[in-house]
């Protein structure tokens, strides 16, 4: 049997028995009176905030059964939804049993850590004392004692994970628990449609077997990467048609405002606009109204292409089509700027037969401008030794430009894969170029969507009038989301470069702000 020690506590002050009676009102309250005890730093309330609380609260209580909540990154979901709704749960109930799963374990066993140190917080045991059962402190499964024995407690999870001997809820009346499912897939993954279809399968066949009571609710909170993510397939009634949704872009209007309950419309800070950030001391309207034309970045330093803010900012995701990559988007140049750097990057084919794609070297440059331009590019289907050949001739000829004016040429770079591998062992061993063999470990379409922000500011330049460059525009173009079109070597390599002098750089800065 478990043991857990019996500590003495004095008698609950006045103070401590209304604050109590309090946290077990209202949701928003114990959310930022623990904040403040962990954080040491008030919770800065806003509209949403009401919003969310209040519909969790209505869970708890049995108003609601199984809620969807749509929100934009760092909207405090994961407080409120997750760490303080397992807490909180457990003070009203200590029998009552939680499953969270998101993408990944660590995620998931972060938050459980956090809402079991939380239980074991001194504030929260002058209100509850609940204990711990000492043998189940892990962060993945954790049980509170009531009489002596193991009642509630948390079992997390990623979504693929394996569940073992752990149901949500009990066969009770009352609130006993819940599924709680905080993002349960990665942004990166939207464009693969094995891994959406891999989640939701996982949704289908996991959750609801998981649920010890056919009452025990499912809490949803993500923010939208695709149409056919889970909230789209619990939307289209996969599992059942007892859900509600609740919606909050990061930017809204007047007409949203107008569909919120009226408790929560004089909350929302307009600044006489006619479109409106939905939290503007986390989020300035111009930042958002900048991140909506793909001219923008996150809080992280990445930059957030049209289709990325909306799905994932105005919870609003639109399917991708043919039209990826316009060739409106590449500027053309007759002259350059002044070149700070150069850098090859090459693509080479697996099979020289005509249906498999070319071997491509690619020489870019990043400018004083901070864009990039592509000042050259050869094409063909090589054999090895003429692979080998016509790498190092390629290299030969930009290594021999003015570093001056075009700016030093700094190594090659080759997909580590296939003949890539083979052209960058021989490479080494002339020991003549300074060659650097690169994993990539993202699809295609996943690389392609990472780089388009930059594209659609305008950030790279193909040369006006070159042999190679309508064959390269055509290409991008053509360039599919179901891998339906015919080529596509020209586009990898101008990946590379983007992430390499863009990317790279935008991760840079942000760091450089924070250690100033």
């Amino acid at each position: 049997m478990q043991k857990s020690k019996t500590i003495a506590r004095p008698a609950p002050s006045v103070e401590q028995i209304l604050r109590k009676l309090e946290c077990e009102e209202d949701h928003l309250y114990f959310t930022r009176y623990f904040f403040q005890c962990r954080q040491s730093n008030r919770f800065r309330v806003n509209w949403h905030h009401r919003l969310i609380s209040d519909a969790l609260q209505d869970v708890i209580d049995g108003k609601r059964k199984n809620i969807v909540i749509n929100v934009p990154p760092g909207s405090s979901k994961t407080e409120m939804a997750v760490i303080n709704f397992i807490a909180r749960g457990l003070a009203i109930n200590p029998r009552a049993r939680f499953l969270h799963l998101s993408y990944s374990d660590d995620l998931a066993l972060l938050n459980s850590q956090t809402a079991r140190d939380l239980v074991q917080s001194e504030e929260y045991q002058a209100l509850w004392p609940l204990a711990i059962a000492d043998d189940s402190k892990a962060k993945k499964r954790w049980n509170v004692m009531v009489d002596g024995k193991p009642a509630g407690g948390v079992y997390a999870t990623s979504l693929a994970g394996q569940i073992t001997g752990f149901r949500a809820g009990h066969m009770a009346d009352g609130f006993q628990g819940a599924i709680i499912i905080d993002d349960p897939m990665k942004p990166e993954d939207a464009f693969s449609k094995t891994k959406l279809d891999a989640a939701n399968r996982k949704l289908l066949t996991t959750v609801r077997s998981r649920k010890a009571n056919p009452e025990t609710p499912i809490i949803l909170i993500m923010q939208r990467i695709a149409e056919e993510d889970p909230t789209g397939f619990v939307m289209a009634g996969h599992l059942g048609r007892d859900w509600e949704r609740i919606v909050i872009p990061a930017i809204i209007s007047g007409s949203y405002v107008a569909g919120l309950p009226l408790k929560y419309r004089d909350d929302v800070q307009r600044d006489g606009q006619e479109r409106f950030s939905y939290w503007p001391y986390k989020e300035p309207i111009a930042e958002l109204l900048s991140m909506e034309k793909g001219e923008g970045e996150n809080q992280s330093g990445a930059r957030i292409s049209r289709h990325v803010f909306a799905s994932q900012y105005d919870q609003h995701p639109v399917a991708i089509g043919g039209n990826i990559i316009r060739g409106e988007w590449f500027r053309r140049y007759a002259t350059l700027p002044r070149i700070r750097r150069r850098k090859i990057f090459a693509d080479t084919a697996q099979k020289t037969k005509e249906r498999n794609d070319y071997s491509v070297f690619e020489c870019w440059g990043l400018g004083e401008d901070n864009c990039i331009y592509l000042l050259d590019m050869i094409r063909g289907k090589w054999e090895a030794p003429e692979l080998e050949r016509r790498a190092i001739d390629f290299w030969g000829k930009h290594k021999a430009f003015d570093a001056e004016k075009f700016g030093q040429l700094l190594e090659m770079q080759v997909e580590d894969k296939s003949s890539g591998t083979g052209l960058v062992q021989k490479i080494r061993l002339l020991n003549q170029i300074p060659i650097k063999g690169v994993e990539r470990v993202k699809d295609k379409l996943t690389r392609v969507m990472d780089v388009v922000s930059y594209l659609e500011m305008n950030m790279a330049a193909i040369p006006e009038g070159a042999p190679f460059t309508n064959d390269f525009v055509t290409e991008c173009e053509a360039f599919t989301a179901d891998d339906t079109h015919a080529h596509d070597d020209q586009i990898d390599p101008m990946c590379d470069a983007v992430v390499d002098f863009l990317a790279a750089a935008n991760k840079l800065r942000v760091w450089e702000r924070i250690i100033e």
